[in-house]
């Protein structure tokens, strides 16, 4: 690794570790919305549990994600949004009938 290269690498490191300690603000901030559970599954005409079984989750998983008691996270939350904008894709990738 050259010599300039490494520099940058620390100078990064020393920031990131500025801005997790609330020193220094980062320079962008990137939100997304969490996905319209109830929606996505009444788009997909299935019932909570068969919904919570497409997906690999608990029916009172999917519940909690519906009554806002609970928000999806990671690869769940990935799911639900190419479920929001294909929700074919989902249905055949899954192998829902």
């Amino acid at each position: 690794m050259r010599e300039q290269d490494f520099s940058e690498l620390v100078k990064s490191i020393k920031q990131a570790g500025q801005i997790k300690r609330g020193e220094e603000n980062p320079g962008r901030v990137f939100r997304y919305s969490t996905p319209d559970v109830k929606a996505i599954r009444h788009r997909l005409r299935v019932s909570q549990s068969e919904f919570a079984h497409m997906i690999g989750v608990g029916a009172s998983t999917i519940q909690n994600w519906e009554q806002g008691r609970r928000e999806p996270k990671g690869p769940a939350k990935a799911l639900l949004r190419v479920a929001e904008k294909e929700p074919n894709a989902v249905i055949n990738a899954l192998h829902v009938v």
